[in-house]
């Protein structure tokens, strides 16, 4: 697949700059391969460099920002002369805790992502037209969206927060939230659950936010787990009962607070995998060997719209059931001028 954006720099006459991907999907942790081809206008310039970056909306507490969170420069300076053509390669790499825009396909609501082209002439900077990006889920990730899909749970909206979470080493400025309603079983217990994926190279840390309901005389609470799961066992896990535990224990299925060594997934998961300790409401939990975070540094809960819709057969369907597509690339940045944080 090829994805081209064209931009004229700096008026009638000026250099083409026309980037091209291979292929605009990928993961983290890969790269995006392709090439700027940028072609002379009427008169000789000086090209002071090309530089590419990854851009996506943050939310904060002063509204959604364009931020660009990853650079790569592509050439520095040289002379092109009236009517030369210029083909630079480029392999761009994915940074490992970029957050997921796709999943089976589909575009999650609220979800956007570029990569820019940047070009420097005469001290004056173009910083052209976005290409559209894909950043399709890791197999631990994904493994781990099937087991909420299978067990019922439908997809809410996914948005990113700026700040970060307590407790987890983070390179990026902000983190992914994956929201999904409960399904009935667990709907008398929790209003909705947010998935995080921090990953990195030898796996991913998983950090679950339960929004739990109030009962007799005892207010509602929030209640949260962390886990890491290495990218080795994405395919020899059983998911949907590891994360059934998961989710019973935030549930309050079983009695009390238990050690998360103390036991396993329930049925037949993996050994290993026990469930693990809960904080409430903004405390810290008891899991041994993990920790748990209270609170979100910088955590501003503007929420997005929500979609919801019966649950189709399949795990495509579980997943994307109650899902409404992102917005197309051109309205999601059609606002490039204001509110960017770099």
């Amino acid at each position: 697949m090829v994805f081209k954006k064209m931009m004229r720099a700096f008026g009638v006459g000026g250099p083409t700059v026309d980037t091209v991907l291979a292929n605009p999907n990928t993961r983290p942790g890969l790269a995006l391969e392709g090439q700027v081809r940028i072609a002379g206008g009427d008169h000789d310039v000086t090209i002071e460099g090309i530089v590419l970056g990854l851009v996506t909306r943050v939310e904060s507490e002063h509204g959604d920002n364009l931020i660009e969170f990853h650079r790569l420069p592509v050439s520095g300076p040289f002379q092109l002369a009236k009517g030369e053509q210029r083909e630079l390669p480029f392999s761009f790499p994915v940074p490992w805790e970029t957050p997921v825009t796709d999943v089976y396909g589909q575009r999650l609501h609220g979800m956007t992502m570029g990569l820019r082209t940047e070009l420097a002439v005469a001290k004056a900077v173009d910083k052209g037209d976005l290409d559209h990006v894909a950043v399709h889920p890791l197999p631990s990730q994904e493994r781990i969206l099937d087991a909420f899909a299978r067990l019922g749970f439908r997809f809410k909206n996914a948005d990113l927060e700026h700040g970060a979470i307590y407790g987890v080493r983070m390179t990026l400025p902000f983190y992914q939230e994956i929201e999904f309603y409960p399904p009935p079983q667990y709907a008398g217990a929790i209003n909705e659950v947010e998935v995080t994926f921090i990953a990195d190279p030898e796996g991913v840390e998983v950090v679950l936010e339960f929004d739990k309901r109030g009962g007799f005389l005892q207010p509602g609470h929030d209640a949260y787990g962390r886990f890491r799961v290495s990218h080795a066992e994405a395919d020899t896990t059983d998911w949907t009962a590891v994360v059934e535990q998961w989710v019973s224990e935030a549930a309050g299925r079983y009695q009390g607070l238990r050690s998360a060594g103390g036991f396993g997934a329930p049925g037949h998961g993996a050994p290993g995998y026990g469930a693990p300790g809960y904080a409430h409401g903004g405390g810290y939990g008891h899991g041994g060997g993990y920790g748990h975070h209270g609170h979100y540094a910088g955590h501003g809960h503007g929420r997005g719209g929500m979609g919801m819709g019966g649950v189709a057969a399949g795990v495509a369907g579980g997943v994307l059931g109650g899902m409404i597509l992102g917005e197309a690339m051109e309205e999601v940045f059609e606002d490039d001028g204001g509110g960017e944080d770099e």
